[in-house]
């Protein structure tokens, strides 16, 4: 057997082994604390389904955004190593200057401010 072979298959028991010791190992026992839906030794103030502000998602979704800029400058460095590095650095200013305008626009239509 050659060597791929060989991790696959001990890959392959290994995973089976530790799926079957998984379902035989846990001592399934519940009691009235265990199915209660909290385990924190006090009961529930109020409902735990209340709806989320739209705000929290909009600050949430510009934080990826920002994230997201940050993974996408992150090569930048290595882009001065090209046969064009003018190209790479319009680039890098155009997606900053599109992040830059939209934030701009949030700012302006008052997205940021947490209260009204």
């Amino acid at each position: 057997m050659n060597l791929i072979t060989t991790v696959l298959l001990i890959t392959i028991t290994l995973s089976t082994i530790l799926a079957m010791v998984s379902f035989w190992l846990p001592q399934m026992t519940p009691d009235a604390e265990k199915l209660s839906p909290y385990e924190c030794g006090f009961d529930p103030l109020g409902s735990a389904r209340l709806p989320f502000s739209l705000r929290f998602f909009l600050i949430a979704i510009l934080f990826l955004l920002f994230d997201l800029e940050i993974a996408l400058l992150l090569p930048l460095p290595w882009g001065d190593q090209l046969l064009s590095p003018v190209n790479t650095f319009l680039w890098a200013t155009a997606v900053l200057a599109l992040l830059t305008l939209g934030l701009i626009y949030e700012w302006t239509q008052g997205g940021l401010e947490w209260a009204e």
